[in-house]
């Protein structure tokens, strides 16, 4: 018996489903288009996961994660998190939640799943290696959500004070093709603003080199913990710039050779 899958269904409420469809977008043509949930808040999730995850084998996950289910996927993911969290001294049972992390993205497929995993897992594993594989999720990403498992993996990394990472990502992301999706702006802002708590100093030349490059969402997210006053400054120097370069348009437009 898969002790996960049984609990989260005895756990369903029926009168919450509905809300929380409409939370997580699952209309037609919005992000969770097709979606389909229990009812189950998410402290309700985590208790259930805290009380079984010691008794759930990697055959009960793989028929977890990929459940039609959005609330047992969540479960799978704060199993796996749990797992590898207790695998400290076990290197090779860390590495086999993280195959089984990247073999399954295709189920991690909404916001929360994405945010409550990445850097717990991810971001965890490659504190001490590596960490081109974000980048090239960033870069190369099948989904929005693979891409923003690349920018959120990076809050492990910001955590004990790395901050390229996150730069670099972002950089990314916004010289991607197209508008950025609102739910990428968000995550890079998100990460940002977490970076610029550990050094403001550095998150505004970031955004005082690129203001008007930046999307408005992502935008306003970075600058969440910044005071109004400098938030004010970095925009008049924006508009200030963008004059500057119209005038010079201007000008170039009126020469003669």
């Amino acid at each position: 018996m898969n002790i996960l899958k049984t609990r989260m269904m005895q756990a369903a409420n029926p009168s919450l489903v509905e809300g929380l469809s409409r939370f997580f977008k699952t209309g037609k043509g919005q992000y969770g288009e097709g979606d389909l949930f229990l009812g189950i808040k998410v402290p309700v999730t985590r208790s259930i996961v805290k009380e079984c995850w010691k008794d759930v084998s990697f055959d009960d996950l793989r028929e977890c994660i990929s459940s039609g289910y959005h609330e047992i996927r969540l479960a799978a993911l704060l199993c796996l998190v749990q797992i590898f969290k207790f695998s400290k001294r076990n290197p090779s049972s860390q590495k086999e939640c993280i195959d089984f992390y990247l073999s399954h993205t295709e189920y991690i497929n909404n916001w929360d799943l994405v945010d409550l995993s990445s850097y717990e897992l991810l971001g965890a594993w490659l504190t001490d290696k590596d960490r081109s594989l974000l980048y090239d999720l960033a870069r190369n990403g099948k989904t929005i959500w693979e891409k923003r498992i690349g920018i959120v993996s990076t809050l492990a990394f910001i955590r004990r004070g790395e901050l390229d990472e996150c730069y670099e990502i972002s950089d990314i992301l916004l010289a991607g093709k197209g508008r950025m999706h609102d739910l990428l702006q968000k995550a890079s802002g998100w990460m940002l603003r977490e970076a610029g708590k550990r050094d403001e100093a550095r998150l505004v030349g970031y955004l005082r080199q690129r203001w008007n490059g930046i999307p408005a969402t992502m935008r306003r997210y970075a600058c969440e913990k910044l005071s109004p006053e400098m938030v004010e400054s970095l925009r008049q120097e924006s508009i200030t710039i963008r004059k500057q370069s119209r005038s010079g348009e201007y000008l170039c437009s009126g020469m003669t050779i």
